[in-house]
């Protein structure tokens, strides 16, 4: 049942993955291995963009954000499963369980936004051309990327209000591998109704709308792209998006599969796995994705390393 605090449970057991030793090893390896190259990936590709004065339009803007965002959403939910792999300690604090849905739910919505605002830029570049830079100033890019962090937070802020006031009388036994709202609705012991359709109508709002956004942009891009009389020219402007056209449709597939019936979602195992795709997957490859079909970002990325290593050794020891 765990500890009760003043007749409710004071700490969670996240069940993760439970394997063999050897096999517990072999995942530890893993996820450590791609936590690190998570981190690297997309340090890499904030200062860059930072840095190179070629890269300071609305499209790197918001993609250094992105991977910014990718950054601390990796860190919500792998550094705490790697400790578990280590220790075998599955126990999170209620305190801590509720703080790390917080910022989950809060990067997620985010991210939501971020992509797409990220469409609607992309729309206005292909359709757009001549109009683009009076219709995308870097004044509505900071508007548009502070919304999404704002709208993001402030939904996941709403969320956590009538998750946090219900009562969890036992069991504590969380199958996933980080605290999500439906192992948590699942184990209260009041009237969960109301926080149910406060997630339903917020999940609306922060996931469906955005995904509306987006399918109405490439809806009018495609159009657009058709219409084009060249090959090359087709080619050239599907190039723009089709690296965040891959980021869409790996979030979005594996976000609406998993939360599409969040009631039976933690019936079967394997939904934990999907689970991995999307909070430890994309962050992954969102920067390869990115960085491998961008020559932009590549060249930068190439010059200032090349032009680190030159510093390092024109400067005396």
């Amino acid at each position: 049942m765990g500890n009760l605090s003043g007749g409710h449970i004071a700490e969670f057991v996240l069940v993760g993955f439970p394997t063999s030793p050897p096999l517990q090893l072999l995942l530890f390896v893993l996820f450590l291995a791609i936590y690190l190259l998570t981190l690297l990936e997309n340090t890499l590709i904030v200062s860059t963009i930072w840095l190179a004065p070629t890269l300071h339009r609305p499209m790197y803007f918001f993609l250094a954000h992105l991977s910014f965002l990718e950054l601390w959403y990796i860190n919500v939910t792998v550094p705490r499963l790697l400790g578990a792999f280590l220790t075998q300690d599955h126990r999170v604090s209620y305190v801590g369980c509720m703080t790390q849905l917080y910022f989950f739910i809060a990067l997620a919505c985010t991210e939501c936004v971020l992509l797409a605002i990220m469409a609607y830029d992309r729309y206005l570049a292909i359709c757009e051309p001549l109009r683009y830079p009076s219709l995308m100033p870097s004044s509505l890019a900071i508007r548009l990327a502070a919304s999404s962090w704002g709208s993001g937070f402030f939904s996941s802020m709403m969320k956590l209000l009538f998750i946090s006031r219900l009562s969890y009388c036992g069991p504590n036994i969380i199958n996933h591998f980080f605290c999500d709202i439906s192992p948590l609705l699942n184990l209260t012991c009041s009237d969960k109704e109301q926080a149910e359709l406060v997630d339903f109508l917020l999940a609306l709002v922060m996931i469906l709308l955005p995904l509306l956004a987006v399918v109405s942009s490439y809806a009018a891009i495609i159009a657009a792209i058709v219409r084009i009389p060249t090959a090359q020219g087709r080619r050239k402007a599907f190039s723009t998006c089709a690296s965040h056209l891959a980021v869409v449709v790996i979030y979005y597939s594996s976000t609406l599969f998993t939360y599409a019936r969040p009631r039976a979602m933690y019936t079967f195992n394997h939904n934990k796995i999907i689970s991995v795709l999307y909070t430890v997957i994309v962050p992954f490859l969102n920067p390869a994705i990115y960085c491998l079909r961008n020559k932009e970002v590549k060249d930068a990325l190439r010059k200032l390393v090349l032009g680190r290593c030159r510093y390092s050794r024109d400067v005396p020891d």
